[in-house]
């Protein structure tokens, strides 16, 4: 299968600019200016094969979305190779837009005024597609997105949700192989997620669509991605199998226990003496969730002592989440 996305040691560098105090130190930045170098995207190297739904993840400042600039074009690389779709971002853009959808939660690519079906035109003469494809296309965008009464409305009296299924299918006009998407559910309910991320999985079966996703909602890559590539100071800190991470990382259940009158960690250390168990307060009253190996002997013993000793109200098991692992990878690094 081939690779629509090749990155061969990419490197992003901004100048930071630093004024001097005073009347004199004015004088001295007209001449000459402080500065310091920072490396936005660190020598960095991945490949994304065709059909993959990647998500790509790291905190604010990791340089997630200085990497997707790079590769659609928006910025200039350092140093270091690129090639999306076979070709080179910067150097052959007519022809490369053509090739790539692209979706920014924070901007649009909609006319404010004008109705959406207006944007739809002027962006299907853009992208150069033909009347039927674009009708074989779009009427079942439309229909999957549910936009079909949104369309004689102008953008700006749409709500976020409305106007990012519109984006969404603005960004399809051309059927492109490759779709980027950064932050495309921020801000949305529930509901409009679902149907964003049950729409994306069917242009990904039928198509075959490339998608390479920034989120800080770890939601739409578990429902979304079975691959992940984590940044940390722009340096990639881990690249493969959600679960793999999931397996890797997530050492434990949680048992979260409801008891009928409040208790102290004391009390409840002394219960589980000799068993591997981290006791942590709940948010609600009388609860307490204990951290524990996955081991059935391990969960089996420290549920019998509890069980015994206190009266129980409620009780439930939980995997440890996704978000929590990242957290976890964060904190304490990727040495394992």
């Amino acid at each position: 299968m081939k690779h629509v996305i090749e990155v061969e040691h990419l490197r992003k560098e901004f100048k930071s600019y630093s004024s001097r105090s005073g009347l004199k130190g004015a004088f001295r930045d007209l001449l000459t200016r402080n500065y310091k170098v920072l490396r936005a995207v660190d020598d960095i190297s991945l490949t994304v094969k065709q059909g993959e739904m990647v998500g790509y993840i790291g905190e604010n400042g990791a340089g997630k979305s200085t990497t997707i600039k790079m590769l659609t074009g928006i910025l200039t690389p350092t140093s270091g190779v690129v090639s999306v779709n076979g070709m080179n971002p910067h150097k052959e853009r007519e022809k490369f837009v053509r090739s790539i959808g692209v979706v920014f939660g924070q901007r649009s690519q909609l006319w404010w005024d004008i109705a959406v079906q207006e944007s739809f035109r002027l962006l299907k003469k853009v992208y150069k597609v033909s009347d039927e494809d674009y009708k074989n296309h779009m009427e079942h965008v439309i229909e999957s997105l549910d936009i079909g009464p949104l369309l004689d409305k102008p953008v700006r009296k749409l709500s976020l949700g409305q106007r990012m299924r519109c984006e969404l299918a603005a960004a399809l006009i051309h059927n492109p192989p490759l779709l980027f998407l950064d932050e495309p559910t921020i801000g949305l309910d529930v509901l409009v997620k679902l149907k964003i991320r049950k729409f994306l999985k069917e242009m990904n079966e039928k198509y075959k669509t490339t998608i390479l996703l920034t989120t800080h909602d770890l939601t739409d890559i578990e429902a979304l991605c079975d691959r992940v590539v984590m940044l940390d100071e722009g340096k990639i800190i881990y690249d493969g199998g959600l679960s793999d991470l999931r397996r890797n990382w997530a050492e434990g259940k949680q048992i979260e226990f409801e008891f009928t009158r409040e208790l102290n960690e004391s009390e409840l250390h002394n219960v589980t003496v000799g068993l591997e168990v981290e006791w942590q307060k709940g948010e609600r009253s009388h609860v307490w969730t204990a951290h524990v190996v996955d081991e059935d002997q391990v969960m089996s013993d420290l549920i019998s002592r509890v069980v015994a000793a206190y009266r129980i109200k409620d009780m439930s098991i939980k995997e440890i989440s996704t978000e929590e692992i990242i957290r976890n990878i964060y904190e304490e690094g990727m040495v394992k």
